[in-house]
């Protein structure tokens, strides 16, 4: 069986005439095509009142926190920037205790731009509401250039779990306008634009975690460092499986 990888779905805001799709949950399709082709079954979960999260819990041996609107700030003790963006704080609740959750319970993860900086707001860390807060900030982070395309260079550090998967030195593309301030405790930053941005996350003292500022699952399919990312999500996914089926 192929191990199962969750995706908590986004939100659609937008107005729209259809009736059963005003506020429909959906979850990014290249995400869900990048999992497939490294050998997981995707599941999408919606956002619903955090007291369900244990009966999703077992229904999957690896996640994705995908990119989608702004953390809410309230979430690490700070009133709004004047430059935040739209946030979803519903979203922001359910994925939050479904985070603390899955560390819990062992879970394989993976954070997507705004799914790392909401893995480290949920295990104690802050952000950046907007890049303007820090003066060093020089490199283009949210760039113009399509989305597929890689925009900026990231500073990966050679003890990491990380520098097997993508190298020293990846060309990665870009598309936030936030960052990682003070990191979680059980986190180190392992990748870093020129600037000093947190590119990169992981578990200090497991392979649990691992989170990207940037989008692998617009650039799997040309380049082969985004596509070992999903492979290496699909290999801990499998072990946790592979766990629980010894348990069962």
């Amino acid at each position: 069986m192929r191990p199962r990888i969750a995706i908590p779905a986004d939100t659609l805001t937008e107005a729209t005439n259809v009736i059963n799709e005003r506020n429909a949950p959906f979850a990014p399709r290249p995400a869900i095509e990048a999992i497939v082709k490294s050998g997981g079954a995707p599941v999408i979960l919606p956002s619903v009142d955090p007291k369900f999260v244990d009966d999703y819990i077992d229904l999957f041996d690896g996640i994705v926190f995908a990119g989608g609107f702004d953390v809410d700030p309230t979430f690490f003790g700070e009133e709004p920037h004047l430059k935040l963006g739209m946030t979803y704080r519903k979203r922001d609740i359910f994925e939050i205790a479904l985070l603390k959750r899955s560390v819990e319970k062992g879970k394989a993860i993976l954070g997507i731009c705004r799914g790392m900086q909401l893995i480290n707001v949920g295990l104690g860390g802050t952000l950046y509401q907007d890049l303007s807060e820090n003066k060093d900030i020089y490199v283009k982070h949210s760039q113009d250039a399509p989305g597929n395309f890689p925009s900026h260079h990231a500073n990966v550090l050679t003890d990491s779990r990380l520098y097997e998967l993508v190298g020293k030195r990846p060309y990665i593309n870009s598309r936030h306008h936030q960052a990682l301030k003070d990191i979680a405790p059980s986190l180190r930053v392992v990748a870093k634009a020129d600037d000093g941005v947190a590119e990169a996350i992981e578990s200090l003292e497991n392979d649990q975690i691992l989170g990207l500022q940037w989008h692998p699952e617009n650039t799997y399919k040309h380049y082969q460092d985004s596509q070992n990312i999903f492979a290496d999500l699909i290999k801990r996914a499998a072990k946790v499986a592979e766990k629980n089926n010894k348990n069962n």
